[in-house]
């Protein structure tokens, strides 16, 4: 299987702030795709059907809200929702809504972290979405300034809510790119981006940092939450995920092109992250009409 992912040139015009898409189907068909807007996303009476974000697959519950970064695969898929009612808001806005230099003030702090987060996608949490879902349907009605002013405070509503989730493996965005507060976590990950098909220790990496190994491990979990080990595990299923889709490698030479020389530890270690086995990810994927 090659799988073929689109890239979408939306109605978004260099003089539009945003757009928003409004309506209800009985199912989704849309093939997977990118696009270089963000996308945010609430979905009602959605029930059963599937979602995927990068190289994450998950069930939709009757509700949710997601944010994607720009050029971040996904889809949503209809797979076992039934209902002939499904409304969708689809609002899309540029990377220059508010502007570099504006986002590095001091103010949108919690802003720019949101943004940066939504190249992995963000599940925002339940009662996030109940809060603020009256206002995302009230920006189908509005127009003009107010309605730019209440679709930026509404992400930044967004970017201070509690318990969002990020989707998506770090290493399945082609660069692998993440932002860290140092510099030594920021080298330790570009190594392991670069190197993640290779045997990689924690003296390797500590020698980095130019710290110990009891140190680093200790610094590496204070600042990214994660040991060392996972985070690579993460980076490397991230990849696993990126050539499941996109190529016809056997499962096997892909386990061990992304750094695992076992493959039942490959197995085991995807079906506890994705909740399935790396032939039925890459089976989800499968039998998908493309629009080129």
């Amino acid at each position: 299987m090659n799988m073929n992912v689109i890239r979408e040139i939306t109605a978004l015009t260099q003089n539009d702030c945003f757009t928003v898409f409004s309506g209800t189907r009985s199912c989704f068909d849309f093939s997977m795709h990118y696009h270089e807007e963000f996308e945010l996303n609430l979905i009602e009476n959605g029930f059963g059907a599937r979602r995927v974000v990068g190289g994450h697959v998950e069930d939709v519950e009757d509700l949710e809200l997601v944010l994607i970064g720009p050029n971040l695969q996904h889809a949503w898929f209809t797979h076992q929702a039934n209902c002939e009612e499904i409304k969708e808001i689809n609002i899309r806005f540029d990377t220059d809504l508010f502007g570099e230099n504006f986002l590095n003030r001091n103010q949108l702090h919690f802003v720019k972290n949101l943004l940066d987060r939504s190249s992995r996608g963000i599940l925002f949490s339940k009662d996030a979405t109940l809060q603020l879902s009256s206002r995302i349907r009230s920006l189908v009605g509005k127009n003009g300034f107010d309605s730019v002013l209440e679709l930026m405070s509404i992400i930044h509503d967004l970017s201070i809510s509690r318990n969002m989730r990020v989707l998506s493996d770090s290493g399945f965005q082609a660069d692998g790119r993440q932002e860290h507060c140092s510099r030594r976590i920021e080298m330790a990950f570009e190594h392991m981006n670069r190197n993640f098909d290779k045997a990689i220790t924690l003296a390797e990496i500590a020698k980095i940092a130019n710290m110990s190994e009891v140190s680093f491990s200790r610094y590496f979990k204070q600042k990214t939450g994660c040991t060392f080990i996972d985070s690579l595990n993460e980076i490397r299923l991230g990849h696993a995920s990126r050539y499941l889709i996109e190529t016809s490698q056997n499962i096997s030479e892909i386990a061990y092109d992304c750094g695992f020389n076992n493959i039942s530890n490959f197995n085991r270690m995807f079906k506890r992250k994705k909740k399935c086995t790396p032939k039925e990810f890459r089976e989800s994927f499968s039998g998908q009409k493309l629009f080129i």
